[in-house]
């Protein structure tokens, strides 16, 4: 079973575009887009399960230059 999930990026002080486009050739990242508020980049990532969605982020996501803080938010079906 597929896990996907939300991942929401807080950036340098104008990194958030050099942040998305990295992001977004992060394998598992289904989207990564610029947006405006708390956050400055928010993610669509997919993983096998949640063990490799979590070393996905910690692994290759948080490794991208410009990261100051990431919440993952896994999406589920109600």
């Amino acid at each position: 079973m597929v896990v996907e999930a939300y991942i929401l990026i807080q950036t340098e002080v104008g990194q958030a575009a050099f942040v998305a486009e990295e992001v977004r050739g992060l394998p598992g990242v289904i989207q990564a887009d610029d947006v405006t508020g708390p956050y400055d980049v928010i993610v669509r990532a997919a993983a096998d399960d949640v063990d490799a969605l979590g070393k996905m982020v910690v692994a290759n996501v948080q490794a991208v230059p410009g990261i100051t803080r990431t919440l993952t938010c896994p999406v589920v079906k109600l």
